[in-house]
């Protein structure tokens, strides 16, 4: 399982600390700094069985001068969405799990947490 994280998020460094103390193997993305390719993105959607705009932070600076806010939400604003997630990766949502059965989770929680220990 690989876990995207942001090391000043707390939420990221809770999700971590419950992956060591599972044992869990997992490896460690900071998406900061290797910032996932559009196609990652995508995949990573199709494996939460989300769009975009529902992993994106629409509170940080960047959304707002890109006035993510007024986005249309529908198939044909996709990629304006994915690429502006991976133009500005501090929009996507953390921390994400990709477990080793082929879904993902936003693990923002400590049962969502365990839900991907439980996929793994």
């Amino acid at each position: 399982m690989e876990i995207w994280i942001n090391p000043a998020c707390s939420k990221c460094r809770s999700a971590i600390s419950l992956l060591d103390a599972e044992g869990a193997d997992y490896t460690v993305r900071r998406y900061l700094e290797d910032v996932p390719t559009e196609d990652e993105i995508r995949e990573v959607l199709t494996r939460l069985g989300l769009e975009p705009w529902d992993i994106t932070r629409t509170q940080e600076a960047a959304a707002k001068e890109l006035g993510l806010k007024e986005w249309p939400r529908d198939a044909t604003a996709r990629d304006r969405w994915i690429r502006a997630l991976a133009e500005h990766p501090k929009l996507i949502q953390r921390p994400i799990i990709t477990a080793d059965d082929g879904t993902a989770v936003v693990a923002r929680s400590e049962e969502a947490v365990r839900d991907a220990l439980g996929r793994s």
